[in-house]
């Protein structure tokens, strides 16, 4: 396992905790922002491996926050969409707008670290 930088967009206090806990408990490094005021200085500044983004923040969601890094930066790690609304489409449109991966809330603690490194380093 490749120990990470992790990125975690999520204004859920407790998703945050539970994902900070998963992954740091797999020996990754989490850094966590409750919405996307000062996305791109800390991407800047920490570099990190990995982006997990909520696609409902307040203020600008997602997709917005998405277009945001790709366009404002050179290079930006992989971005993975977090939600908790699940509809039939939501996957596809997240992938089309330039997502690396979907994940859904509430997560599956025992298989969450897993799938989130099987992003790392694609």
């Amino acid at each position: 396992m490749t120990v990470a930088k992790i990125l975690v967009v999520e204004d859920n206090t407790d998703n945050m905790k539970l994902f900070r806990a998963v992954l740091t408990l797999r020996g990754h490094a989490v850094t966590g922002l409750p919405g996307g005021e000062g996305l791109v200085d800390t991407v800047l500044d920490e570099r990190p491996d990995l982006i997990l983004l909520d696609i409902q923040l307040p203020g600008m969601d997602g997709f917005q926050l998405l277009a945001l890094l790709r366009g404002t930066m050179p290079e930006v790690p992989p971005v993975v969409a977090l939600t908790a609304h699940a509809m039939s489409g939501d996957r596809e449109r997240a992938l089309a707008a330039g997502f690396d991966g979907y994940l859904t809330k509430p997560i599956d603690v025992a298989t969450f670290g897993e799938t989130v490194e099987g992003f790392i380093h694609r």
